[in-house]
């Protein structure tokens, strides 16, 4: 019985109390909240659901509680349920009830921990989107990480998930970029305010290589060039470099393409004859501040051309138009302002503002030897993903930049993560797994085919944590879905590492037989434990995008 099944039966057993008192069940939340006690001593699980809804019901929630205990107890899978403090309900399963998630961890294989709560709906998901000015720096390669991993966690609960990158190939950057080409190119010191590093050096070089004669251009063929080639070499090697991180899109969408077909035009107009801008100083505005921005916004400068909030408003329609439901931003830590732009984009082309979400993402830095790393090979005046990759890997890569809140800023310290120790977190968790394919592996030589297994022999406080922590996962899954919270899978597997490493180190919990014994029915029950926990483990990391390897 997983927590979710515990749930269930502890909400339909709650209706039924309410209404043999004669109170309405509708007081009941629709979740039925579960949670693991700090103390073993006190059970396997607890509730506060007496104390939720006692007095809605005209009952004193310890009488609700010792009522919905009563009627636990009587429920198939409950060994006791006890009643402590004002209400709260600690209740123990029957040993075979738990022992029966492991039975449905690998009946589900591959799919346990996913749900359909999210079916039919269509999720955008634009993550990454750096400019193509130079390659992806630590925030960028952090977004990378998270939203790939976002993006398989929402599919994992039924969301139908595009993933897109917002190619920013329109603006004063590219223009900049440009000149840096041209001035690589010929000789000249870089603009004051360009772009610099050996990367700009290559991508000249190859331009001038490609195009015999492009230094003898008139200046502004010779900037196009530059401008339309090198743009396209720089993003090619962002696609190779964000492939080799394993991230790929569905969709690379130009905003260009927004000016270039005159959505942007179409867009501001639409909003300026519905009377969703107002006027002031000679220009047009949107009222941002109305959903948290700092400021109104100018979608019209007082010259006539559209401010950069345009491409936004159109591209924010584009999406719409394109049948999502939901719009979700993953913007760097310098881009808050977007939140209230955007969400009034959405409530002026009359959606609801919800229908956008943002995500802000904190800064990275890199420490070795207890000094911060400032300095890129490649691209000079920052850290790149090819940087990051290069030091540690790319499963400690995509695992350290997952493991903590978006919402934070982190240091990833290149000694800690290129140990091969239970220091290091993800060689911890990818270790578990490792032994538990180990186990397995060593089990061949004997006959479980022939033993069926007892769960409800697993009765140690080890097997029992173990299987309780397995049980967790569904739960884990869903949470982060719905708060947007990659990590927490991250911190999950790291206490089921936690739970499995004392459990296979037990000489007393044996797997395999020792010496001369037959295999029995705890050896075979212990085997398929080690077989759910080798799947919930390698399901997890499956998400993150960091493998489960099967020896280390």
């Amino acid at each position: 019985m997983t927590p979710a099944d515990l749930a269930d039966l502890l909400r339909a057993t709650a209706a039924k109390v309410l209404v043999e008192r004669g109170s309405d069940p509708a007081v009941l939340p629709d979740e039925v909240k579960v949670e693991r006690p700090r103390n073993p001593e006190h059970g396997d699980y607890a509730t506060n659901v007496a104390m939720q809804v006692g007095k809605k019901a005209g009952m004193n929630p310890r009488d609700f509680a010792t009522l919905l205990a009563e009627a636990l107890g009587q429920a198939e899978g409950i060994d006791a349920a006890e009643v402590a403090g004002p209400g709260f309900l600690n209740i123990r399963l029957a040993k075979a009830a738990q022992g029966a998630i492991v039975a449905k961890i690998l009946d589900a294989g591959a799919k346990f921990g996913t749900a359909d709560t999210l079916a039919g709906q269509k999720i955008n998901l634009e993550f990454v989107s750096a400019n193509p000015t130079g390659p992806i720096h630590l925030g960028g390669t952090r977004w990378a990480a998270v939203g790939d991993a976002l993006g398989r966690i929402l599919s994992a609960q039924g969301a139908d998930v595009t993933r897109e990158y917002y190619f920013n190939d329109h603006g004063a950057q590219i223009d900049r970029f440009a000149n840096s080409l041209v001035a690589a190119a010929t000789g000249q010191p870089t603009p004051e305010d360009g772009y610099a590093g050996a990367y700009i050096d290559d991508i000249a070089d190859t331009v001038v290589r490609a195009n015999p004669g492009v230094l003898e251009l008139p200046e502004s063929e010779r900037h196009e060039l530059f401008r339309r080639e090198g743009v396209e070499l720089m993003f090619a090697q962002i696609k190779q470099n964000l492939h080799e991180f394993g991230v790929d899109f569905d969709v690379y969408f130009n905003e260009s393409s927004l000016f270039a077909s005159g959505a942007v035009d179409k867009a501001i107009a639409t909003l300026k004859e519905s009377g969703k801008l107002y006027e002031k100083d000679g220009a047009w505005w949107i009222a941002s501040t109305e959903y948290g921005d700092d400021k109104d916004r100018v979608v019209i400068k007082s010259d006539g051309k559209s401010a950069y909030i345009g491409g936004d408003i159109a591209y924010f329609q584009n999406k719409r138009s394109r049948g999502f439901d939901l719009c979700i931003y993953m913007l760097g830590a310098d881009h808050h302002g977007y939140i209230g732009r955007l969400k009034a984009a959405a409530a002026a082309f009359g959606d609801d503002p919800d229908t956008v979400e943002v995500l802000i993402g904190q800064m990275v830095n890199l420490v070795k030897d207890g000094a911060a790393v400032r300095m890129s090979k490649r691209a000079g005046t920052v850290v790149t993903l090819d940087d990051l990759v290069e030091q540690i890997g790319i499963d400690a890569a995509r695992y350290s930049l997952v493991r903590s809140s978006v919402n934070s800023s982190i240091d990833i310290d290149l000694d800690l993560w290129t140990r091969t120790d239970n220091e290091n977190p993800v060689y911890y968790v990818q270790y578990a797994h490792s032994r538990t394919n180990q186990i397995i592996g060593n089990s061949a030589a004997f006959d479980y085919a022939s033993v069926t297994p007892d769960f409800s022999l697993l009765t140690s406080d080890r097997e029992g944590e173990l299987i309780r922590t397995l049980g967790e996962y569904p739960r884990v899954l869903a949470t982060a879905a719905e708060m947007r919270e990659p990590h927490r899978v991250v911190r999950y597997l790291e206490e089921l590492a936690g739970a499995w490493h004392p459990f296979q180190s037990d000489k007393t919990l044996r797997v395999i037989p020792q010496g001369d014994d037959e295999v029995s029915p705890i050896n075979a029950a212990r085997l398929e434990l080690a077989k759910a926990t080798r799947q919930v483990l390698a399901n997890g990391l499956g998400l993150l995008g960091v493998s489960a390897p099967e020896r280390m």
